[in-house]
């Protein structure tokens, strides 16, 4: 039997929202395999979790700094969220994500400026505060939003111009949409999310009793559904859920979004 260790069944729990105890209990069922604990209580919960999916773990800020066709956006962590409400720690998170500008699109690190200023954090806070992510992109019109709280922040990007405070909507509705789209379109999903949705839902029709022919029609609607819930054009809008995020968008061509968590792993 697998050891099964508490970051393994807490990094469960931050995904599903479930009991400690309900995800530990897949985990070992799974020997320790988190994708096939996840599926196991998928399939007990007849494919719906009790509450939100999207937690994570760890406390700090994300920011986004946008100028003249290029963004960037970043994550600084800490130890509490008592320092991460700082307002040197909230200054110091701004100042690097606009230092970022000045480079190149990719992944972003700080400068020896940035470092000696998380470093200075570290020294009045007494916290171990890391730098955790950054991402510059460049090119075409750009939308971002940040919560209140600086725990989740989004970037959009687009080929055209579009109206800012349009995209800002748009980025307000990936913050907050359940569940978070993975993609722009159905095509932009990553097959190894559709490859595990799809297998999942083959095991589950194949479980139902079903004749083959009636099974792989579930299946086929089912995916159809799937992609409507996280391709981000083909989602609701949480404005008005009487219009997809397709139809709010209007000319608006949307190339790539980033949708970041305080603490989520990646």
């Amino acid at each position: 039997m697998s050891t099964i260790n508490a970051k393994d069944v807490m990094a469960l729990r931050n995904k599903t929202g479930l009991a400690m105890m309900e995800c530990k209990k897949a985990l070992l069922e799974a020997d320790g395999d988190p994708e096939r604990a996840e599926d196991l209580l998928r399939k007990k919960l007849k494919g719906k979790m009790e509450t939100r999916s999207d937690r994570a773990a760890g406390e700090g800020r994300v920011d986004v700094a946008v100028k003249d066709g290029i963004a960037s956006i970043i994550e600084i962590r800490a130890e509490t969220d008592f320092t991460a409400k700082n307002d040197k720690f909230i200054s110091v998170t701004s100042q690097i994500a606009g230092a970022a500008l000045s480079g190149g699109a990719g992944k972003f690190e700080p400068n020896d400026e940035g470092k000696a200023a998380i470093d200075d954090l570290r020294i009045t806070t007494g916290e171990n505060i890391s730098f955790a992510r950054g991402e510059v992109l460049e090119g075409g019109g750009f939308g971002s939003y940040v919560h209140f709280d600086g725990k989740t922040a989004v970037l959009i990007q687009t080929s055209n111009a579009a109206d800012s405070e349009m995209l800002k909507k748009v980025c307000m509705h990936i913050a907050a949409a359940f569940p978070p789209p993975a993609g722009v379109t159905s095509d932009d999903i990553p097959a190894e999310v559709v490859e595990r949705e799809r297998k999942f839902r083959i095991e589950q029709a194949m479980e139902s009793g079903k004749p083959q022919e009636i099974a792989e029609k579930m299946v086929e609607g089912g995916m159809r559904k799937f992609f409507a819930e996280i391709a981000l054009v083909e989602q609701p809008f949480v404005m008005d859920p009487s219009k997809t995020v397709k139809e709010v968008l209007g000319d608006a061509n949307v190339t790539t979004f980033r949708r970041w968590k305080v603490g989520e792993q990646v």
